[in-house]
């Protein structure tokens, strides 16, 4: 489910000038300043192949690694391959601050920079009030942060019940036919953050249907976001021309109750 390093290549291939300063699009004539893959629903994409395509085109990679903590690429944790990376803290992620999230970088001239925004840019004094650039107020609040420590030292509890709850959907599902429940690519350990139910093709056109079923139960059931070129504000904005695999996987999918919770043994 994440981005198709080929397919991108080739879109690249087909719109993107590469000069000194870096990419242009060559319908627009602006520049295509970074790829920000996302690790969908805390399923890690494949990541060496658009690290190699963003070197290609001097392009920087930014991971969008919200829904992820606690996923392996590789063997390394998410968020390590891009030159900055974004973790969330919303109330419905792995572990939560009530709101916010956090900025993963390897860079430290590029963390000094985030962590002096983040701060209002204010340059360090005794008891002078100097901005050097336009900043923000960004900092989380110590009782938020007290309640994030405490969620990361459970972070390996929530993971193993995540994956337990998962490998018991993927026995439940497995003699149902017309869906299958959707596990984690070969090259990845995911968090499962949020479980996947992919209905078959020819049963696409009764997935609203099967969401009326699950939540009259009682069962909270939801489908995909709605695909960012689908919403009025980003339509007029450049895309690819194919985008069938995007679609079509929006027109089956149905995300499944995921909490902790419900991957703790029961005595």
């Amino acid at each position: 489910m994440g981005l198709d390093s080929r397919k991108l290549e080739r879109y690249l291939e087909d719109i993107a000038e590469t000069r000194a300063e870096g990419s242009f699009n060559r319908k627009t004539g602006r520049r295509i300043r970074a790829v920000v893959p996302m690790h969908t629903f805390g399923h890690p994409v494949d990541l060496d192949p658009l690290v190699e395509t963003c070197r290609r085109y001097r392009l920087e990679l930014v991971e969008d690694a919200a829904e992820s903590l606690g996923s392996y690429y590789k063997g390394k944790h998410t968020g390590n391959w891009g030159t900055a990376s974004a973790l969330s803290f919303n109330g419905n992620k792995v572990i939560t601050t009530g709101g916010g999230g956090a900025i993963l970088t390897n860079h430290d001239k590029l963390g000094d920079l985030a962590k002096h925004l983040t701060t209002t840019a204010r340059v360090p004094h005794k008891w002078s009030f100097i901005h050097d650039r336009l900043g923000f107020n960004y900092r989380l609040p110590n009782i938020n942060a007290a309640l994030g420590c405490a969620q990361i030292e459970r972070l390996p509890e929530f993971i193993r019940n995540k994956r337990e709850l998962a490998q018991n959907y993927l026995k439940a599902f497995a003699g149902i036919g017309g869906v299958r429940f959707f596990t984690e690519p070969d090259f990845a350990r995911s968090n499962y953050w949020l479980n996947v139910l992919l209905l078959d093709k020819h049963f696409a056109d009764q997935r609203d249907s099967v969401l009326d079923l699950i939540n009259s139960q009682g069962i909270k059931a939801r489908p995909a976001w709605t695909l960012m070129h689908e919403l009025d504000m980003y339509r007029s904005c450049p895309k690819m021309d194919n985008l069938d695999t995007a679609v079509d996987l929006e027109q089956r999918l149905i995300n499944i109750p995921s909490s902790a919770i419900l991957g703790e043994p029961h005595a």
